[in-house]
């Protein structure tokens, strides 16, 4: 295993140069509106406080807002008012939205709306809760033919991106959404763009459109079409059907060596991988966690400082702030050592504050990844 002294080595990722493309990264994915209770619940509430989110575009904007990279994200909106929030909300974190599709609202939803997504943080005991409301969405009524993906990733024309970023919760959205993120990561290795596709199994997302053996299925064929991939501790089994050996039932014990064993399993199912990337996760409480990542590239396991009994105010989010962070790292060519260093610190910061997104800045990320202690900076 490598050490965070290691020199960075070069790796068989190649990422276009900075500058050599209009966009650092390009994100497809649903973006929805995220209602919060704050520190109460959903279902006794009466106020919520309104973000953001989603499971692709949260990593668009965590490279935009933290670390200063020039990101679009590819979605639709029904074109009414909650879709002009939307929009509002992510002008804040800076994503290009020239690449959105404005779809008409027919007055009520019956064809066409926005996704809601209600959110519980959780406490202690009490678990974080997810209820999400994104049937018959614009995201995912997207189709084959409805982006012009060459000019999207053809360099010299006004377009192009050096990454291309989504994941397994758009591909779950509808029938076609598969058929769209596959169409998108074929032209992007046309024109030489990094792939990169995030597992995020969701059972919500599958249970009606053929549960976990549909999701495998989708998984596995775009996974095919994948440079670095990304997913949890639970991801690789449930959507890809990779069993973790000697792994604890309850997560409560994560030894990056299993993970990494398994990793080796899948980089041999799918030679295509250049990267793969996991984040360690056992909760204590939902306030607590042991939190902790490992990344696999060209044959080496490089492991992140491990975090334990990290303090968490909202977990949702973690995961795409750590792929952010990550994609940060190879985008700037820092080796993948760092590269998981900064989406280990960054995942971990996104954790301390409420909302999907980070509101973290690269200074931030920098010192916690030095070690830096928590005294008041005034």
């Amino acid at each position: 295993m490598a050490s965070p002294a290691d020199p960075a080595p070069p790796t068989s990722l190649q990422v276009r140069p900075a500058g050599s493309a209009r966009w650092d990264l390009v994100a497809l994915g649903e973006v929805m509106l995220r209602l919060d209770p704050g520190e109460g619940r959903i279902a006794t509430t009466r106020t919520f406080t309104a973000w953001e989110g989603g499971g692709e575009y949260n990593v668009a904007r965590g490279l935009a807002r933290c670390f200063g990279l020039r990101t679009a994200v590819v979605t639709a909106f029904a074109d009414n008012a909650v879709g002009r929030l939307i929009e509002d909300l992510i002008r804040q974190g800076g994503v290009d939205q020239s690449l959105v599709r404005w779809v008409p609202f027919d007055g009520i939803g019956r064809t066409v709306r926005n996704g809601l997504n209600f959110t519980e943080r959780g406490f202690g005991v009490r678990a974080a809760l997810g209820v999400s409301d994104r049937g018959h969405t614009a995201a995912s009524q997207l189709r084959p033919g409805d982006v012009d993906w060459d000019a999207v990733f053809a360099a010299g024309s006004g377009g192009g991106a050096r990454w291309f970023h989504t994941g397994g919760i758009f591909a779950g959205l509808s029938a076609t959404t598969h058929a769209v993120a596959r169409e998108a990561m074929e032209a992007a290795r046309r024109h030489g763009t990094v792939v990169s596709y995030d597992l995020n199994y969701r059972p919500s997302l599958w249970a009606g459109i053929g549960g976990i053996a549909r999701a495998r299925e989708v998984n596995r064929d775009l996974v095919g079409l994948v440079d670095v991939l990304l997913g949890n501790e639970e991801d690789f089994t449930a959507a890809l059907g990779f069993e973790v050996q000697d792994l604890d039932p309850g997560l409560s014990a994560l030894d990056p060596a299993t993970f990494g064993r398994m990793i080796d399993r899948v980089v041999a199912a799918f030679p295509n991988l250049r990267v793969v990337a996991t984040t360690l996760r056992s909760a204590t409480t939902a306030t607590r966690n042991d939190w902790g990542a490992v990344c696999w590239a060209d044959g080496v396991l490089y492991e992140a400082r491990q975090r334990e009994d990290l303090e968490i105010l909202d977990r949702v989010g973690g995961g795409d702030s750590f792929a952010s962070g990550l994609i940060f790292g190879f985008l700037e060519g820092l080796g993948p050592q760092a590269a998981v260093e900064y989406g280990a610190a960054h995942g971990a910061l996104a954790m301390t504050t409420p909302g999907d997104t980070s509101m973290a800045t690269r200074a931030d990320v920098e010192q916690v990844m030095r070690g830096g202690g928590a005294r008041i900076s005034r």
